[in-house]
Parts: structure tokens; sequence; C-alpha cells
């Protein structure tokens, strides 16, 4: 990793780096890197990294402390949506600059263009376009890129389809241990972007409120949604599969879900931010939790119809099904009846599950429910694109309605669990890798499935790794 571009600060215990295991729990102690009011730390293959300030001195922490992060997730990113795509990187910069950068709003502008001018000074070769590009890692190639091969009639354009990414539930009064809310979240993607995705932002903007997060280098937004903010608002998604609406004249999702995140006090304030200039852009089911109410909430929203549930003693589940009938038959062709469906699969297991544990849910339970390896299909244990903890590089199906193919090297790739008392001391605990915890070795992996290897430069492995607390304003000490 270079670092002479930072400023660092040697933390020596016991002259060694020192870890230890409490009750299950990494808290091992890293290097601590320092960059104005920005600081990094890693713990259990997670990297915290704190910001703090303006928008454009916010990016500019963010672009320094994870330069060599940023590095590696632009070559990942070109490597991965130019394949799946069949366009060239410029296409996307040219995206970014004309269509997504005249709709994103001052304040978080400034923020990208920090970003880019903290990489660049510590020597990386980016720019502003493709800064925004990364941002729009699933807006671009799943949405954008369909619609504009539809309007321009592509001839021999790829199979896309909107990814169906991510299992999740939220929960509240008779259903959990405290009769408060519990919150937890496992975000599936493809190996090669997922091993990415490990950095917990703790961001203390000047405007707004404080937001702990999970999330990938060069993002504003966690992107896979996961966060805790200020207001004592918990906050995650899943995807929606079969969605294929998109308008290019309006706010990319990426802002609208990092504005949502950083201003939203209510679960009704959270709905009406995200719904501003809605681009219909990775269409999601959110599920969130208000501390302050208790209360909980599933809001499903796509391009033109949307619609909130809401409850003080009830659940909400994710697992990349839409629920309102509307929604299913208006902009989705989503098939409710097919059982054998990674999305329907997953959903009834997550209902038998609540009603086993009714009352019991905690962020213990959590962490064990969201690697359950139960195929409701099948019935029976089959860690596969069924199983609440995503293995889809064991299964010989695949997931068609992602476009993704039999075997391909993909599923849970980090997991998130908060009870009240975490929410209330603003925090979450996180587990990086598959929720499960087993390892998952690139070179083993290509050996045996040779139609990948064109991921082969950047395919890491996933080693298990153990859960990790983390509160917003950690220093690493």
């Amino acid at each position: 990793m270079r670092r002479s571009f930072l400023s660092i600060t040697w933390i020596c215990l016991s002259a060694l780096l020192l870890t230890s295991c409490v009750a299950g729990r990494a808290k091992e102690l890293k290097v601590t890197e320092h960059y104005g009011a920005g600081y990094r730390f890693e713990r259990a293959n997670w990297i915290y990294v704190h910001v703090e300030g303006t928008p454009r001195e916010i990016g500019r922490q963010h672009g320094r402390l994870l330069a060599p992060e940023i590095a590696d997730a632009l070559a990942t990113s070109r490597l991965e949506q130019t394949h799946e795509t069949e366009r060239p990187w410029p296409f996307f910069r040219e995206t970014a600059k004309k269509m997504l950068w005249p709709q994103i709003e001052t304040e978080y502008r400034e923020e990208l263009r920090g970003i880019t001018e903290g990489a660049r000074a510590a020597g990386v070769k980016i720019d502003l376009w493709d800064v925004v590009a990364i941002n729009a890692q699933q807006e671009i190639p799943d949405y954008y890129v369909p619609w504009l091969d539809r309007q321009q009639k592509r001839i021999g354009a790829p199979v896309l389809k909107a990814p169906g990414n991510c299992s999740a539930f939220v929960a509240t009064g008779s259903w959990t241990r405290d009769h408060r809310p519990v919150i937890a979240h496992n975000n599936w993607s493809s190996f090669l972007s997922g091993a990415r995705w490990r950095i917990i932002f703790d961001i203390q903007p000047t405007k707004g409120e404080r937001i702990l997060m999970d999330g990938f280098p060069g993002m504003i937004s966690s992107g896979d949604d996961f966060g805790v903010n200020g207001a004592q608002l918990a906050i995650t998604e899943t995807t929606i599969t079969g969605y294929s609406l998109y308008d290019p004249t309006q706010t990319p999702e990426f802002v609208r879900a990092r504005k949502a995140m950083q201003y939203a006090r209510s679960i009704d304030d959270y709905a009406r931010i995200y719904l501003e200039h809605n681009n219909g852009g990775y269409a999601n089911d959110w599920l969130l939790a208000d501390y302050k109410t208790g209360e909980v909430a599933r809001f499903e929203a796509g391009l033109k119809r949307h619609r909130l549930w809401r409850s003080k003693d009830g659940y909400f589940v994710g697992a990349n099904f839409p629920s309102d009938p509307e929604f299913i038959k208006d902009e989705t062709d989503f098939d409710t009846a097919n059982m054998a469906s990674s999305p329907n699969a997953r959903h009834l297991r997550w209902d038998e599950l609540m009603a086993a544990n009714k009352g019991k849910l905690d962020a213990g339970l959590a962490e064990e429910l969201t690697a359950d390896h139960w195929d409701s299909y099948e019935k029976r244990i089959d860690a596969d694109e069924r199983s609440l903890c995503g293995h889809i590089y064991t299964s010989p199906r695949g997931v068609p309605e992602w476009a993704w193919k039999p075997y391909a090297p993909a599923g849970s790739v980090n997991t998130k669990v908060a009870d009240s008392s975490m929410i209330a001391h603003f925090g979450f605990a996180a587990r990086s890798g598959l929720s499960c915890g087993e390892d998952f070795i690139a070179g083993e992996f290509l050996r045996s499935h040779a139609e990948f290897d064109w991921m082969r430069p950047l395919l890491r492995d996933m080693k298990g790794n153990p859960w990790a607390e983390f509160k917003s304003g950690e220093d690493g000490k």
C-alpha cells in the first residue's frame, strides 16, 4: 500500500499490533492514518474512515485516505462494467459527464470533486468523470444501458437485467427481544466488486445528520445501503428483481440515497427526500427503523409507483421481491408464482424464520439468520442462490432473473446488523466476506470455472472474518 503521501501515526501496542477477541468480536487495532480532520484504521478486514467538514473537505479526506483502494476500485469498475455491457470505458465517462453530472446538486458535486482531488494528490490517475462513473457503477450498467439499448434498438446487445442483490429484515414490538427495532442486511454482489465493499464511513458533515454506513471506495453513498444516522434512523434496502424503467433526465439514485440518509430525521422524511427528482434507477424496497418512535417500515420505490408500509409491532423482510401488486404489474416482469426463484425462495425462508423466532430477534440472532443455508425450494440445507447467505458460485443454475450465469462468482460479500442499543449509541456490527464466514479462494474457483477467467487479474480471495462492532467517532484506540 502506498503511504508516502499521508501523514502517518504509528500506534504501537506492546511493540506489535494487538489482536484480541472479546465475546466473539474482533478488536484488533492497526496503523491509524491521518489527513486533516480525517483518519482511517482497520479492523476485521474493514477499513474505518472518518471524514468531516464541508463537502469539499469530506471529499478530499476520503480521496487521500482511500487513494490505493480508489485506484483499485477504478480498475475493478472498468473491468466489470465494460465486460458486462460490451461498451468501452469512455462511454461510462461520457455518460457521467453529460447525463449524470447536470442532475447532481452542488453539495455532492463538491464532494465528488474533493474525492478526485484527494486521490489525484496521492498519485492516483483518475479524474472527475471516473469518480462519477464509480458512483454510478450499479445505475449505468444495470438500468441506464438496458434502457438505452432499447431506445437505440441495439442489435446484438448483451442480456442485461436489474440485479436482485441482498437479504434483509427489520422488526420491532413483540417480534424482538426488547420490543425495540432490530435491522439486518447482507450485500449480494459479484465477488469481483464485492471483495472491495469493506469500508465503514463515519461522515460528519457541516449540514444534515452524521452518518455511519458501510460503503465502497470512492462512493458518496453506501451503495449497498446500510447505515445509521444522527437522528437514530437505521436504513437498508434490497433491490427489486425484474424492474427495467429509467428516466435519464432526473437525479441519480446514488445522490438521492446519500441525501436521504444525511438529511432524514424520520421515516416520512426518508421517503420524501428519496423521491425528489426520482429517476427510477436502482429501484429498491427500503427497510427503515426509527429508534425514537420504535416504528419500522418498508418503502418500495420504482419510477412512477411507490408505497410505504409501517408498523410499531411487526416485521418486514427483503429478498429482492416487489410487494405492491400494482407496482409488480406496471413496472416489473416479476413472476410471483415461481417458487424456485431466488427472491421467492428467500422470501418464504424469511417468513418461516420470523415466525419461528417471534419475540427472540436481537443482533446476535440476526447474525445467525443472515448466515442461513436452508434452501426452501429443495427443503434441505444447500448454500446456493436460494439461501439467505448467498452462494451463487456453487449453483449450477445461477440466477437467470438477474442474468447471473451458472457458478457465477457472486453471493453475500458483507453483513451488517443493529439492535436498538446499537442504533441508540450510533453503531452496528459487521462481518466482511460471506455471511457464514466461509472462505472463497479465487485460484481454486478459477481452476474449475475457466469461463470466468476474464476476472483473473482482479478476482480476490474472500477469507472468512469475525464479526466486529463499529461506532461513530471511533479513533482505533
